[in-house]
């Protein structure tokens, strides 16, 4: 009797921490799209939420700002450097300070000091591109771009961002023939502890993956489309250790859903197609909504944004306004920015 008093008393508890533990994702069928910066003479790929909850953007033009949620105020900057005009496509930020990383050559990567933006990298080269920026820590960060020898370039900063090294070709997979990375919505990279993901495209479509903060490297092949140079993944997002998503395709065909979605449960080991020959087409932007278990995620691509429930398996179509980018501020609120300034999404049931 004893001893079936303990079986009973110990499925009791299994019992209880299912029910406590049980989720049911929900089902948005509508999305409030509320604009919070117009500038037609603006192109903003790059967006991100700090700490204290404001927004900060970099763009073309030499343009970046940042946005008070609270009080809806915006403090709107040029960036000079040698009389150069220059966009941005990549920012990031640590507890204390803010960074914006330029494209094309030369490429420039400024960070905030008590004084104004300060460059703390620069790097002069033809094929000089670079695509997104992250940050393990607030002393350890990683910047990807394209290929100028033959791996993806990558530099890594161990002291807050104050000097960045470029990590040599021998420490690196080596790229395919045509295989680079797209700039399209500071998405390339995914990190969760001192897990990195990084997402290639183009001929070839593939994910540079390190343990350990950048100190070693393996790479992983996707079932993608891949093979020209407009096609591949646009962007990569990971809710924890093990389970990924990855979205892009082919801009120049923003209907074909053939192969532009796939998904990971191993950490990037192996992937899978997922919802082939459905919608959505294309899309430049990924993001795994906060605190949902992995279920729920949101894609934008300047054709639409779109909402799942189950993982990525299946897809609700939310609007046809067109963003590049986006990030969660909430489980339920994210910031959009697209051609002509920044939009704030509330999802709804």
């Amino acid at each position: 009797m004893r001893l079936f008093l303990s079986f009973g008393f110990l499925f009791l508890i299994v019992s209880c921490g299912k029910k406590e533990t049980g989720f049911i994702p929900r089902k948005f069928n509508t999305i409030e799209i509320q604009s919070v910066l117009e500038d037609s003479l603006l192109s903003i790929r790059a967006i991100d939420i700090l700490d204290d909850n404001n927004l900060a953007f970099a763009a073309n033009d030499n343009s970046f700002g940042l946005y008070n949620i609270n009080d809806k105020s915006w403090n709107i900057s040029k960036q000079s450097y040698d009389s150069l005009n220059f966009s941005f496509r990549s920012v990031a930020h640590t507890s204390n300070d803010f960074f914006m990383l330029s494209i094309a050559n030369p490429t420039l990567l400024f960070k905030t000091t008590n004084s104004g933006m300060q460059l703390v990298y620069k790097e002069e080269h033809e094929k000089a591109f670079y695509d997104s920026i992250d940050f393990w820590n607030d002393q350890e960060g990683i910047a990807i771009g394209d290929p100028t020898e033959d791996c993806m370039s990558i530099i890594i900063t161990r002291d807050a961002g104050n000097t960045w090294t470029k990590l040599s070709c021998d420490v690196l997979p080596k790229t395919k023939e045509g295989e680079a990375a797209f700039a399209a919505s500071d998405t390339n990279i995914a990190i969760v502890g001192d897990h990195t993901w990084v997402a290639t495209g183009g001929s070839a479509s593939r994910v540079l993956y390190s343990p350990d903060r950048g100190n070693t490297w393996e790479i992983y092949n996707t079932p993608i489309t891949q093979g020209i140079g407009t096609t591949g993944m646009y962007s990569i997002d990971f809710y924890d250790a093990l389970n990924g998503f990855a979205i892009g395709g082919d801009y120049t065909k923003p209907e074909d859903n053939s192969a532009n979605k796939i998904r990971t449960t191993n950490g990037g080991k192996t992937w899978e197609l997922v919802g082939p020959n459905q919608e959505p087409g294309y899309r430049s932007c990924v993001q795994y909504i906060p605190n949902r278990e992995g279920k729920e995620l949101v894609v934008a691509g300047f054709n639409g944004i779109d909402y799942s429930n189950d993982a990525g398996s299946t897809w609700t179509h939310l609007s046809d306004e067109g963003f590049y980018t986006m990030r969660f501020l909430n489980d339920s609120v994210a910031y959009a920015a697209g051609k002509g300034g920044i939009s704030k999404l509330t999802f709804k049931k």
